[in-house]
């Protein structure tokens, strides 16, 4: 039986909002940008929605409402307390502020902060469900657009139509797999979105054929691991354990989402109560392997692990 929360009644899909536009170099720097310049304007909103917008960005009208769609898909603006605002969020800060880790996005593990909080979360229903519910490793686009339609009739989602869910997935794989260029593409239109250097999802070489790159990722860093593991865990149970099963196959786990193997996360895990300094502990006993935690799961200690990953580089840099 089909699991995870786009399987509960309470859900609502998510297939728009984009403007079938990728997500693009720069935009999560501009958007953060201008947000922040208006932080604690009681209509911040209205800084993607005014005529200058425009002009501000420097692109067209529905880009600019894409660049605050992925800005927010990404978890790096949210809405602030008061109708009408925009605020930025703590990982928006580390990334992006005057003093941020990668306001550039260079570093791998930008990208995969990124793609978490787009496929981790089932806010966005192609991105979460085509890496926590499709049941194959390779696909079509078109097998993908029916097996969403087929998810859409039979949880009676309203207002759904195929044309919507096509865009949607054309839009994802044009997220994670570079585009050929052709004689009818503008340049910007085969920018390569900078999500598709993590290399998850591959051409086969069929024609529209894919392929979902599982196995180990050597710029997936402990502390993204385990930024992703707390962002799971605290949507998934408030218990004090979470299980080896749960982490690496449950939909919306570091495992899926990531598409890590079995070892690659008992490797991860074997490791975790050194990185936390003993906040989380990797345990197996009478045959049960489970992570215990001795720590909350509090969203500022989440991007504080995440931000260690950043460190290597920093020094290097400084050196």
């Amino acid at each position: 039986m089909p699991r995870g929360p786009i399987y509960q009644d309470n859900y609502k899909p998510q297939f728009s909002g984009h403007e079938t536009f990728p997500l693009r170099y720069g935009w999560l720097k501009k958007a953060y940008d201008a947000v922040e310049a208006r932080a604690g304007q009681p209509d911040s909103k209205a800084v993607f929605t005014r005529d200058e917008a425009i002009a501000h960005f420097g692109v067209g009208k529905n880009m600019v409402a894409s660049m605050r769609h992925w800005a927010a898909a990404s978890g790096i603006i949210e809405d602030g307390e008061s109708p009408g605002t925009l605020t930025a969020t703590q990982l928006g800060d580390q990334l992006f502020s005057a003093n941020g880790h990668d306001p550039y996005m260079e570093h791998p593990s930008s990208l995969w902060l990124i793609h978490w909080n787009l496929a981790g979360r089932p806010d966005k229903t192609t991105y979460y469900w085509s890496f926590n519910n499709f049941p194959g490793a390779t696909f079509e686009r078109d097998r993908l657009v029916k097996a969403i339609e087929k998810v859409a009739k039979d949880r009676a989602w309203p207002r759904v139509s195929a044309t919507t869910i096509r865009r949607d997935v054309e839009c994802f794989l044009r997220t994670y797999v570079a585009r050929r260029p052709s004689a009818k593409a503008s340049p910007e239109d085969t920018m390569e979105s900078p999500l598709a250097e993590l290399g998850l999802i591959k051409a086969t070489g069929k024609r529209d054929g894919f392929r979902f790159a599982r196995g180990p990722k050597s710029t997936l860093k402990d502390g993204v691991f385990l930024y992703a593991l707390m962002d799971f865990w605290r949507g998934y149970t408030s218990a004090q354990t979470l299980s080896f099963e749960a982490i690496a196959h449950e939909p919306g786990s570091p495992g899926r989402v990531f598409l890590l193997d079995e070892n690659d996360v008992a490797d991860r895990l074997s490791g975790i109560e050194d990185f936390s300094g003993g906040g989380f502990r990797w345990s197996e006993t009478a045959g049960l392997k489970q992570v215990v935690r001795n720590a909350p799961l509090d969203v500022g200690a989440a991007v504080e692990y995440a931000s260690r990953d950043y460190l290597p580089l920093q020094n290097s840099e400084a050196a």
